[in-house]
């Protein structure tokens, strides 16, 4: 798989900087933070214009179909900027469950919405006790009504929970785990807000008694569990482009700052000590650079042999370890200043927290590289 942007991706990226530098600077993401909602509806309807939110959605319902690949260089240079839009929520997460596991109904229901900016899904799959595994699952979904399914339960950690239109839910099913669509109007669905570290909104999401149709379900019988992880799959990826990007942005403010900091009469990038040690971060960057293009390209499917799970664990551990290491290092190279909320790079920091435990931890995912190649 060739690791290199082609001319179009390469054209999209610079027209997602110039975007992101005019109309998202991370001034605004500082302004932002802890706000409700906590992001902007008007820069939301720009995105799906540009046909953003469409780029992994099939033609015949207004997307462009091109794959995740180019959504991936889009991510990038929002995460550069810190830029709080639900995009790996919605254009990733919402949109691979419909489009994978949802009727002809609700795919024609739901994606053209998403393309066009009307309709922003979360996923609540997280439960208290579940860390991260996907099947423990407590939340329940009833059939016995008949032609409805009725829902119980409560959700935590809901990314973008607060803001979201419609949820996918996980529930246990008498046949298993399973996803259903759920509007967030529904009666006895309760949001409380919260507000994560980085700034970004999330929620706990209750379930008392919601009464959803029956083909409010996805995916076949007893394939709802696999559904659920090529889900988290594709997001993960998209996380993992924006953390790309995160990384980048903190590690070229750490060289400029190292380029006009003057200590004993000389810029401190001059030590050798710094050289050696912002080197190694580089390093860190190009090799997650190459871990997130080859998991896109894998969902794309331009290596139909490789194992997308493996790809995307390979990916979200090497990124996990990657920014944290990078956000540490800037914060220390920054001095004083860095230590202060006032510094911008304080935010990356702050966001590497929150992306690190996102979809599972570096560690959760070289057990499960580990396991899915039979160790």
């Amino acid at each position: 798989m060739d690791l290199v942007l082609n001319e179009e991706q390469k054209l999209l990226r610079q027209a997602a900087k110039d975007f992101a530098n005019a109309r998202s600077p991370i001034a605004r993401a500082r302004k932002l933070r802890g706000t409700e909602p906590a992001f902007s509806r008007e820069l939301w309807k720009e995105m799906a214009e540009l046909g953003w939110l469409g780029l992994t959605i099939d033609e015949k319902y207004g997307g462009s179909g091109l794959g995740h690949r180019y959504l991936m260089v889009v991510l990038e240079e929002l995460g550069a900027k810190l830029a709080p839009e639900p995009l790996v929520s919605t254009a990733l997460l919402g949109a691979t469950a419909i489009e994978l596991g949802g009727s002809a109904a609700l795919q024609k229901e739901h994606l053209p919405a998403i393309v066009k900016g009307e309709r922003i899904f979360a996923l609540a799959h997280h439960e208290g006790h579940s860390r991260f595994s996907l099947a423990a699952v407590d939340t329940t979904a009833d059939a016995s009504a008949g032609a409805t399914w009725t829902l119980d339960g409560e959700k935590v950690h809901v990314q973008d929970g607060s803001i979201a239109d419609h949820f996918i839910v996980s529930a246990r099913a008498p046949d298993g785990v399973a996803l259903f669509v759920v509007p967030a109007a529904a009666k006895g669905v309760s949001v409380q807000p919260q507000t994560r570290i980085d700034g970004r909104s999330s929620a706990i999401v209750r379930f008392d008694k919601v009464i959803v149709p029956r083909d409010c379900r996805l995916g076949a019988v007893e394939r709802g569990l696999r559904l659920l992880e090529r889900v988290i799959d594709a997001g993960t990826a998209g996380l993992c482009a924006e953390m790309l990007g995160s990384m980048s942005a903190a590690f070229a403010m750490t060289l400029e700052y190292l380029k006009t900091r003057v200590q004993f009469g000389v810029p401190i990038g001059s030590f050798q000590a710094l050289q050696h040690r912002a080197a190694r971060l580089y390093v860190e960057i190009e090799l997650a650079r190459s871990a997130v293009m080859n998991a896109s390209g894998v969902l794309d499917g331009l290596e139909p042999s490789a194992s997308a799970a493996r790809a995307v664990s390979v990916a979200k551990a090497k990124c996990s370890d990657a920014f944290m290491r990078i956000a540490h290092e800037a914060i220390q190279m920054h001095g004083g200043i860095g230590m202060t909320d006032e510094h911008d790079i304080g935010l990356f920091l702050k966001r590497a927290r929150v992306c690190e435990m996102t979809f599972g931890d570096a560690a959760y995912h070289r057990d499960r590289f580990a396991r899915l190649g039979g160790f």
